[in-house]
């Protein structure tokens, strides 16, 4: 008898460690590591894949809208026609001030003193990705000038997807507008090559530094 409550006894122990162990390993599975999974493929998916091009055989697809009847709001609340840069290449930047990627400002100023006359660089600070430009169009301004001295051209606040996405983003990501592109940008920081005639001619990730070479060959030829 004394034996039989024994081997139950420990029996019972056994089996609440074991109950315990699988309590702790659903706890770690569904709280710890599937949360630092998912947000290692958001950034995973922002860093493959950084060059996206305009295809080779696009021939005879065109645009149905020009991106030069598209107007925006520069961030001092002036507003202009894209068509204003008609003739020189655009690299359009949806930006953030409190990204990862935010350093990129000091590349994106170095790309405007050195290939200015080349490439006009438009940079839009958007809130979209993880709430990373929560500022007003003024504090926006004030930071880029104070960090990183910039003196390319910034705009007002947008939106870069979802029901309010700027006209211009819903140009850029929409083929039945621009031609050929639908690729939209998955985090701060990507950028859309312009050509001098208003097409795009790439789309480069967050990942893709402004000064690598990916980006300044498409620039200079």
């Amino acid at each position: 008898m004394r034996n039989s409550l024994g081997f139950s006894f420990f029996k019972h122990i056994h089996d609440s460690k074991v109950n315990l162990v699988k309590i702790s390993n659903f706890i770690i599975m569904k709280y710890l590591i599937k949360p630092f999974h998912v947000l290692g493929l958001l950034l995973l998916s922002s860093c493959f894949g950084s060059v996206k091009s305009k295809p080779s055989d696009n021939t005879g697809k065109s645009s149905t809208s020009s991106i030069y009847d598209i107007k925006v709001k520069l961030i001092g609340g002036e507003e202009i026609d894209l068509s204003r840069f008609k003739g020189k290449k655009m690299l359009i930047v949806n930006t953030a001030s409190k990204c990862g990627y935010t350093p990129q400002y000091d590349a994106l100023e170095t790309l405007h003193k050195k290939y200015g006359d080349k490439v006009i660089i438009l940079g839009f600070p958007a809130n979209n990705f993880g709430g990373q430009e929560p500022g007003s169009n003024e504090e926006i301004a004030s930071f880029c000038k104070k960090n990183y001295g910039v003196s390319f051209l910034m705009f007002e606040k947008i939106s870069v997807k979802g029901s309010d996405i700027h006209p211009l983003y819903r140009w850029l990501g929409s083929k039945d507008l621009n031609g050929w592109n639908e690729e939209l940008p998955s985090w701060n920081f990507g950028k859309y090559l312009i050509s001098e005639t208003g097409e795009i001619l790439n789309f480069f990730s967050s990942s893709t530094n402004p000064t690598s070479k990916d980006i300044i060959d498409a620039i200079t030829k």
